[in-house]
């Protein structure tokens, strides 16, 4: 049986997601928060869970991670997407590649664009599909493109070529959430999120291009702390 739970942090609006087989007691973690720590180590143990793995979707530049802390404490494999420039994790996973945890595999899928190392995660559950989309695919938004080596192109290819490809019924399980909302799918995000509703690359590149937005008030701190696994100097 999968255990599924989202977690989140109020004060950089992340959620994090652990998933487990409970018949064998492997567990993930998908986008830890290092401030989180206690209460992750705090479900493994209620739910008697061993955190096989704990996974960054890309090099968050709001919040630092807690993929360190975890593999430290948990004796875990930290992960991110191959391209990442974050030399401590223990493995660069590729595209098309799985995480195995208990009977069911998490499938890793490229999709730059909000940063060049932004990586989705997709997971079949007996027909129920679910994909962690980190900050490429908000619900009715899309992940800035104007830092860490983001590209409105890519993202715009990441989005049509891979995530909307996805099965309409799959879930989607952002990395954030401003306004409460927690999941949506792929043919509800397909229909009403704004981002989505254009014509082609040139028309998403302009988009993407007038937004005027503020740096993330972590980041200066962040994305340092993130390439060096959420050590934070």
């Amino acid at each position: 049986m999968l255990i599924f739970r989202q977690l989140f942090d109020e004060e950089s609006y992340t959620y994090t997601y652990l998933l487990a087989d409970s018949r064998v007691g492997e567990a993930i973690f998908i986008d830890p928060v290092k401030s989180k720590i206690e209460q992750y180590i705090q479900i493994l143990a209620d739910l008697s869970l061993t955190l096989k793995y704990a996974v960054d979707t890309h090099v968050h530049a709001d919040h630092v991670t807690a993929l360190g802390d975890l593999r430290e404490r948990l004796h875990c494999t930290s992960v991110i997407g191959a391209a990442t420039k974050a030399d401590c994790v223990d493995y660069k996973i590729k595209d098309g590649e799985s995480l195995s945890f208990g009977a069911y595999s998490l499938v890793a899928i490229a999709t730059p664009g909000h940063t060049d190392d932004s990586y989705s995660f997709f997971l079949d559950v007996s027909g129920e599909k679910m994909v962690f989309t980190g900050d490429t695919l908000l619900i009715r938004g899309t992940g800035r493109t104007d830092f860490q080596n983001g590209d409105a192109r890519m993202q715009y290819s990441s989005l049509t070529k891979k995530l909307l490809t996805l099965p309409p019924d799959t879930w989607v399980y952002p990395a954030h959430d401003y306004k409460g909302w927690t999941r949506s799918t792929i043919a509800e995000e397909k229909a009403h999120n704004p981002r989505l509703q254009v014509k082609n690359m040139a028309e998403y590149v302009a988009l993407m291009d007038s937004l005027k937005l503020l740096n993330p008030k972590f980041m200066d701190v962040a994305v340092p702390a993130n390439l060096a696994c959420g050590q934070v100097k």
